[in-house]
């Protein structure tokens, strides 16, 4: 049974279970198949050996992205599997993990081999210090920690989490995670470049990916920050 999920003809992800403070939330890599041939990985996971030959199919890996300064646990673990490919983070992630080496610091300028792919956005004001990325050809937005989605969830202290975030089976932000943006001011001008895209789909990294009306849902689980 094939781990990856198809989203577009050129993106797919795969989800594994992640457990953070007790919460099992899961978590979420976005594969994309760039313009120039290679594969991008966004918010990296586990790659078994099945996964790799998934992988191996559809391109060879060049990039791996820890989009913000919490999805890189298994950065060093996939980084090992494809050596060769480029490492991305921002900036203050080579403190918090002394150990990775970051081969380009992400910003919204985007690398020489995917700036025909994608338009970024870095989220001012947050202690996240996450970079959200736009795919104009599929209108695909692919973020980490921009909303969740949880339409289910088995794990009885986490359902009553989402429900007393107001989170359940609907998109938005739970009210104590709110208290990574310092400066709101800032993330608003962020949030309002990102919701100016004519994204239809959103890849994210907890929770079900959105495949309709993505835009819109975003925005309104987003409402809390206006």
């Amino acid at each position: 049974m094939s781990q990856l999920q198809s989203l577009t003809d050129t993106i797919w992800h795969v989800a594994v279970p992640h457990a953070f403070m007790g919460l099992h939330v899961g978590s979420r890599m976005t594969v994309v198949k760039l313009s120039s041939g290679g594969l991008l990985l966004h918010s990296p996971v586990p790659v078994d050996e099945d996964l790799a030959a998934e992988l191996a199919a559809l391109g060879e890996v060049k990039h791996i992205v820890c989009p913000n300064l919490f999805h890189h646990v298994f950065a060093a673990e996939v980084k090992q599997r494809y050596p060769d490919a480029l490492l991305h983070g921002p900036a203050k992630l080579a403190g918090k993990r002394k150990d990775l080496t970051l081969d380009a610091t992400l910003s919204e300028t985007p690398h020489p081999d995917w700036g025909d792919d994608f338009e970024l956005v870095f989220i001012e004001g947050s202690m996240l210090q996450e970079t959200v990325f736009y795919h104009p050809a599929s209108r695909t937005l692919i973020a980490a920690d921009l909303i969740e989605n949880f339409r289910q969830c088995d794990h009885g202290f986490t359902r009553w989490y989402l429900k007393l975030g107001g989170l359940w089976q609907k998109p938005g932000w739970h009210p104590i995670l709110r208290l990574v943006y310092l400066n709101r001011r800032k993330a608003r001008a962020s949030i309002t470049r990102i919701l100016e895209w004519p994204f239809e789909k959103l890849s994210l990294a907890h929770g079900e990916v959105i495949t309709e009306n993505a835009r819109n849902q975003a925005r309104h689980g987003l409402e809390w920050l206006f």
